[in-house]
């Protein structure tokens, strides 16, 4: 079989799509039932034809093919043209929409649908372009693959999707590898947030509530990494200078995979307050590093991590200080989370999610 993939999300700096894209590759080079077949990255002339071949693996037959132009355009024109000219059997999309006329049958992944759910976070233009184009997506798609049993239930009420076309397909735990740490200072406690910073996620109240941890635990710290996506806009770099607790905390919109692998390493807890996910891979690969997770308790949040997290009932920064301060200082509510982990992590596997994944895309390109 020859298998299309939209592969625009592994070009510049991927965050979470292309990073599940990327993971999906990987383990795609270790499954021998994949070198039967051929692979084809359809993307924009303007990406890097490098960059993208520097994430496949050499023991996959695959190819690079790009067409001119960007966006929804580039998407609904252009990319079925490679897909034809390619002589794909099945197209798969694995960032929420696809193009809705295609020769071929489409798998895509729609992770979550908050822009259905919460339509107030995005702005008026870019939430009307999801709603529509997932929605339609996923009426065209031949199967529709979600990551979370949440995720399913919330595409098919929302989307108005029967069950039998929504496949739950978990992602996994990406291992952090890194070169050795360099010296820090002995005392420090640091804490960690990884994710694009949307107002589900609710930083603002993150930075109150390290400000209260700050004044009673001197050696705490909290780094924070990801771009600034929030709509109506907070402008998170005033309100962290603003801050009492401002030489604490060091935010930054991305790093390089060795330097967020040393943030993994180096971090003592993590933090991670969002109201509305469709699985959320950051916690998990913090988890999988021995790192205790604080979260806010949602229904996706205790379906994917279990016992093996902190919950805040909500996100109120004295509720916030209080569950930091158990994740970084108090060693039995540590060790109760990590000793829950085994178990949650056992649950996702980059090679089960890759395994399952071709199972579909195949089982689509047979009953074209």
């Amino acid at each position: 079989m020859r298998i299309a993939i939209d592969a625009r999300e592994l070009a510049g700096r991927p965050t979470g799509v292309g990073r599940y894209l990327a993971q999906i590759l990987s383990a795609w080079g270790e499954i021998a039932g994949a070198h039967a077949h051929e692979f084809v990255l359809c993307a924009p002339s303007d990406v890097v034809t490098s960059a993208l071949r520097r994430q496949l693996p050499d023991s996959l037959t695959a190819s690079v093919v790009t067409a001119s132009g960007s966006g929804t355009r580039w998407e609904q024109i252009a990319l079925p043209r490679l897909v034809a000219s390619a002589q794909a059997d099945v197209l798969f999309a694995p960032g929420y929409t696809a193009p809705l006329l295609t020769s071929v049958p489409v798998v895509v992944t729609i992770h979550d649908v908050s822009f259905a759910a919460h339509p107030e976070w995005f702005s008026w233009r870019e939430g009307l372009r999801r709603r529509v184009l997932t929605k339609f997506t996923a009426r065209k798609a031949a199967r529709v693959i979600t990551v979370s049993d949440f995720s399913k239930q919330e595409i098919v009420r929302l989307l108005r999707l029967p069950q039998s076309r929504v496949e739950v397909i978990y992602s996994g735990v990406t291992t952090m590898e890194t070169a050795p740490l360099p010296a820090v200072e002995d005392e420090e406690q640091s804490v960690l947030f990884v994710g694009s910073l949307f107002n589900r996620r609710h930083v603002p109240e993150l930075l109150q509530g390290f400000e209260q941890l700050a004044a009673r635990q001197p050696a705490a710290r909290l780094d924070l990494v990801g771009d600034n996506r929030t709509n109506p806009f907070i402008d998170v770099t005033a309100l962290v200078a603003r801050s009492s607790a401002r030489d604490r905390i060091r935010a930054r919109p991305y790093v390089t995979d060795d330097e967020l692998a040393a943030l993994y390493r180096r971090a003592r807890a993590f933090v991670f307050l969002s109201e509305y996910e469709g699985f959320a891979m950051t916690p998990l690969d913090a988890l999988g590093a021995g790192t205790p997770i604080v979260l806010l308790s949602t229904d996706v949040a205790h379906e994917i991590y279990g016992a093996a997290a902190i919950y805040v009932p909500r996100p109120d920064p004295s509720l916030i200080a209080d569950a930091l301060e158990r994740a970084l200082f108090d060693e039995t509510e540590r060790a109760r989370t990590l000793a829950a982990a085994p178990p949650q992590l056992e649950r996702y596997s980059w090679r089960e999610c890759a395994q399952r994944t071709l199972q579909v895309l195949l089982a689509c390109a047979r009953s074209r």
